[in-house]
This record gives structure tokens, C-alpha cells and sequence, in this order.
């Protein structure tokens, strides 16, 4: 496949993304006094604004792309709850997999910033692991949705929605179906994604998932942590995201260390989500594993010239890959 044909090939793609999703707000305000109750800031609020956050992020990626994506989660039956399922339907995004429960709250993070300066963040949220009757519904809804679609990523955030008898089940019935399974880790259930396609962890996440300490900038010692990664979940490849020393992928029986290319870093991030999101599609495709690498860790340095959290321009990644092939 051509460059043109592989974005092309993007638009076919049906894409269904387990996780964490929540909420960003943002209360842009004003600070003209000190409070007389306490000596903090008295922020008079001049603008709010909602944003799709966790694995919220990946799926405004995949729609990016041209795919169409599709969230499998548990959320509140909130009234945080409410705005995070309308701000998915108002972003065309696909909620078949969405479930509300009684029992749990819809995490939100909210910044307070006054001027151009973050004076708080207040996290609404838990963590805990969702119950037995959540979870057994959370893989009912996963196995309705499957079938339809091309991959299946897992988007952890570690705020309880996945858990080992989810992850385990859910990837076992795609493997079945022989349809791949992508997986942001975090660090909770890091030893529990047996069996995946790509594990794609980072470089921090691959130090304190393994509980090992290598040298990067020695080659060698990077390819043995990877070998050892892949035997320790039996996963078929990793794609490894190394921030400034580029992206290393072992998949296939082949393996390539890109370098990052030079950018204007204007904020880093997001680019995860971009990265995984992309990766997800071309794996989805069957591509080659440097092939898979290569627009991959483009699309992760192009989101990081952009000011705060924004999905990748198809557009602008065409061009730029096709520059480079």
C-alpha cells in the first residue's frame, strides 16, 4: 500500500476503544483580589469549557483518521455523567458501548486558570474497580461490538473501568475472531494484557511495569527489555514511545528504532493518544511494522507543536508522510 491508499484505507476502518473515558473542564477567569476568608485567589469566572479526556482523546484521534470509533466504558449516571455522553454524541462519536451506573461516579478534571496561569486542579473521580455485575456488562458489550470492528484498542488509564478478568476475556474472544488487540498500559493492570497484539508502552511505564532498570542509549539493553516484555505477556509485538530518542517497535520478527523528528515542542501532551491511535489503524490494516512506526511517531510529533490536547490533522500527517516515504 501506497501512502495515499493507506489513508485512504483509514475510512473503512471500525475502531472500538475499552477504557477510561472522562471529562476536561476548563474555568477561564480573572484574579482581582485575595479572598477574605483565606489567602488564596479569588478567580471571578469568565469562560468554561468541556473536553473529552482519557480515552476520550483517542477516540477524537481514530475519528481524525477517518475510522470510525466507538467507546466501550462505564460511567456515572451523573450529571457529569449526562455532559460526557452528550459531548460524545455532539462529536458524531458512537456510544452503542456506553454504560451508565448507579454506582460509580463520571470522572471529571477540572483546571481553574486565572489568566494564562493554572491556579488549581480539582479531580471528581475514583478508582476503584468496577463491580462484578459492571464488569460482566462491560464484556457483554465488548462482544456485541467486536465482530463489526477491524481492532480493538485498550485505553487504561487505571481508574478501575478494566480490570484482569475484563482485559483477559475480552482479548481472548478477539483472538478467537483474529482481530487485534492494541493496549495503552497503565501501571495496575500492566502484567494482566496476556495474549495482545501491541503493547505500547512507554518508557517510565516499561521501567515501572517490568520493575526493571536498563540503559536506553544502549541498544542491546533496550532489545533485551523488549524480548523480555514480550515473553513476560506473550504479546506477538511492542511499540515502545522513547520521547526524544524516537519510537522502537518489535513486531513480526522485525525491529526498528526510529528517531523523533525535530520540532517546534510547543506541549507534549496527548501525544500518546495520537500515537496509539494511529498505531491501532495501521495494525488494523496489516501494515509492516516500520510502516506502522514510522507514521506513528509522526503523528506523536506533530500534535506535540500544537498548544494543548488536539487529535492529529489527517491532512497535514498525509502530507508529511508522504514527504518522507
Amino acid at each position: 500500500m501506497n501512502i495515499n491508499q493507506i489513508f485512504e484505507a483509514f475510512d473503512s476502518l471500525r475502531v472500538l476503544v475499552i477504557g477510561d473515558v472522562m471529562l476536561d473542564s476548563y474555568v477561564w477567569g480573572k484574579v482581582d483580589r485575595i479572598s477574605p476568608e483565606a489567602p488564596v485567589p479569588v478567580v471571578t469566572v469568565q469562560k468554561r469549557e468541556y473536553r473529552l479526556g482519557g480515552a476520550g482523546n483517542v477516540l477524537l484521534n481514530v475519528q481524525s483518521l477517518g475510522a470510525e470509533a466507538i467507546i466501550c466504558s462505564v460511567i456515572g449516571s451523573d450529571s457529569s455523567g449526562d455532559l460526557l455522553e452528550n459531548s460524545l454524541k455532539e462529536k458524531g462519536l458512537n456510544c452503542e458501548g456506553l454504560i451508565r451506573s448507579e454506582a460509580r461516579i463520571t470522572t471529571i478534571k477540572e483546571r481553574i486558570i486565572a489568566g494564562s496561569q493554572q491556579v488549581v486542579r480539582i479531580d471528581t473521580e475514583t478508582d476503584k474497580p468496577i463491580s462484578k455485575a459492571e464488569t460482566d456488562k462491560l464484556v457483554e458489550k465488548a462482544k456485541e461490538l467486536i465482530p463489526s470492528c477491524q481492532v480493538v484498542i485498550f485505553e487504561d488509564y487505571d481508574k478501575g473501568v478494566l480490570t484482569a478478568e475484563s482485559i483477559s476475556e475480552i482479548t481472548a474472544f478477539a483472538n478467537s475472531l483474529n482481530i487485534p488487540t492494541v493496549v495503552d498500559p497503565k501501571k495496575r493492570n500492566f502484567l494482566s494484557y496476556q495474549h495482545t497484539t501491541l503493547f505500547k508502552p512507554n518508557l517510565k511505564e516499561l521501567r515501572e511495569g517490568l520493575k526493571v532498570e536498563f540503559n536506553v542509549d544502549k541498544p542491546e539493553e533496550l532489545r533485551a527489555t523488549v524480548e523480555q516484555l514480550k515473553e513476560t505477556l506473550q504479546v506477538k509485538g511492542a511499540l515502545i514511545t522513547l520521547s526524544e530518542r524516537g519510537v522502537f517497535i518489535d513486531l513480526n520478527e522485525e525491529i526498528h528504532h526510529l528517531p523523533a523528528h525535530i520540532r517546534q515542542i510547543a506541549d507534549v501532551s496527548g501525544a500518546g493518544d495520537t500515537v496509539i491511535s494511529i498505531a491501532a489503524c495501521c495494525v488494523a490494516l496489516n501494515l509492516p511494522p516500520k510502516t506502522i512506526a514510522a507514521i506513528s511517531n509522526l503523528g506523536g510529533g506533530l500534535v506535540c507543536e500544537m498548544v494543548g490536547v488536539v487529535p492529529i490533522d489527517k491532512q497535514l500527517l498525509k502530507t508529511e508522510a508522504a514527504r518522507l516515504s
